[in-house]
């Protein structure tokens, strides 16, 4: 027999190579180039149009209509999607093994199937299994409907023949077309494999959900051109030794992305959780130093989280440590306070933590960070019912952070009673409960929070 000849694909941007580099030649990465199969020339019948070829139109002529959106009765995973399903929509959801990928989507579909016709498509697990999985979460008599398989054309043909409303793909890194010469899960059966059931999806206006497997960097595995291909990519994250989580969009063509759905792990499933804030919130019988809380915006919902800091002796090269923050930014930030506030930790450790284990990227979260690291070093904690947001500039000047408006009403509703904000963020109606002290300084905060 003939040695099948092979070639090399980046796993980042599907360029293709003769031979292994080691720099992609198509996106510059390094190390991305994945050995495989070299495909056969495509039939003439491989790729099928996604529908009628339009004549050229003005814009502004075109009708345009809001998209429509279909609840999968779980409210938080509604949120992260933008309202619900779309139909014809793709979406890619992933993370890690056993975070609860599987689960979610058995309870959506099965939500579901009580009005529209669903589908659930196993390449990891027999029928057996995910019915026993049903049984485990409580849904008896659950109408949806199940294939073990992983061969891509054999289900496009059950696809047209069921015709469902909903299906779930899991997952994309088991399936395989014999088209391909190559194995299940390289970069070419992967983007083919996607594209197949994009291009169904968008004929049909069957909603297909992907499920993907993720690397050890917590990156969607396979080529990135997979999430260019669908409409919505949702991640999962939190810890697997942990009872909560989260649902995060990355990108959404029919919703706001950076929305999350919260979640907390039962013996039932996922249950939505109604008040996130008090996952992020710790419970302490008494204010204690180098905490400060923080409320931020996930998406279109504020969120209240809690800032901790621990500043310590240190030796000749003291620590910087954060656990949800930027690590640069806490470097910096440090700079700004003994400039500008006149608090010296340069020969201190310091350690930052978001409690809960969720990831803080607004800059917002400065101010409190900064609350929390003098509340440690000068051992004094803040008072009860405290909270800050705000921006710190490298001159030291306090930056307003938006809809400030939301997050004062959130900390109110929950029962926060004193804040330090940003100058521009003071409302011009005063809320009830709550004494805001309006800074522009670094060291007006610092000196508000001593007399505090």
């Amino acid at each position: 027999m003939a040695k099948e000849k092979s070639s090399y694909v980046c796993g980042e941007c599907g360029a293709s190579s003769p031979k292994w580099l080691g720099k992609c030649p198509g996106c510059g990465a390094w190390n991305t180039l994945v050995e495989t199969v070299a495909d056969a020339a495509p039939g003439k019948n491989r790729f099928q149009a996604l529908a009628r070829t339009q004549p050229v139109a003005t814009l502004s002529e075109i009708e345009a209509t809001e998209v429509a959106h279909q609840g999968t009765g779980i409210a938080e995973l509604d949120r992260a999607l933008g309202g619900g399903i779309v139909e014809g929509g793709v979406v890619l959801i992933g993370g890690d093994p056993g975070i609860g990928k599987s689960t979610l989507l058995l309870q959506a579909l099965d939500a579901l199937a009580r009005t529209v016709k669903t589908l659930y498509v196993t390449g990891e697990e027999s029928g057996a299994q995910v019915a026993l999985r049903s049984r485990r979460l409580g849904l008896d008599a659950s109408p949806v409907r199940v294939l073990a398989e992983i061969q891509l054309e054999r289900i496009v043909a059950t696809l047209e023949a069921e015709a469902p409303a909903v299906c779930v793909i899991d997952s994309i890194q088991t399936l395989y077309s014999d088209q391909l010469a190559s194995a299940p899960g390289s970069v070419a059966q992967v983007r083919e494999c996607a594209a197949q059931l994009t291009r169904v999806a968008k004929a049909s206006g069957t909603t297909v959900i992907l499920v993907g497997h993720v690397t050890k960097d917590g990156a969607l595995a396979g080529p990135r051109v997979l999430e260019h291909m669908v409409d919505t990519v949702l991640y999962f994250e939190g810890d697997t030794h942990s009872s909560f989580r989260l649902v995060r969009a990355i990108k959404n063509r029919f919703g706001a992305v950076n929305e999350i759905g919260v979640f907390a792990m039962t013996e039932r499933g996922l249950k939505g959780v109604a008040n996130p804030s008090a996952i992020f919130l710790s419970s302490h019988g008494e204010p204690v130093p180098g905490t400060c809380v923080l409320v931020t915006l996930e998406g279109t919902r504020p969120l209240l989280v809690e800032i901790q800091a621990l500043v310590d002796a240190g030796g000749p090269s003291p620590r910087r440590l954060s656990v949800g923050l930027e690590r640069d930014r806490l470097a910096m930030l440090l700079a700004v306070l003994h400039r500008h506030a006149g608090v010296a930790a340069f020969d201190q450790d310091v350690f930052v933590n978001a409690v809960g284990g969720v990831r803080i990227s607004e800059p917002a979260a400065d101010l409190a960070v900064l609350l929390a690291i003098q509340g440690s070093l000068r051992a004094r904690p803040l008072p009860r019912g405290f909270f800050a947001f705000g921006e710190v500039g490298l001159a030291g000047e306090v930056r307003p952070a938006p809809r400030g408006q939301e997050r004062l009403k959130e900390a109110a509703k929950l029962g926060f009673s004193v804040a330090v904000v940003p100058s521009a963020n003071v409302p011009k109606k005063p809320i009830e409960g709550l004494t805001i002290h309006a800074v522009e300084r670094v060291e007006q905060a610092v000196h508000i929070v001593r007399e505090l």
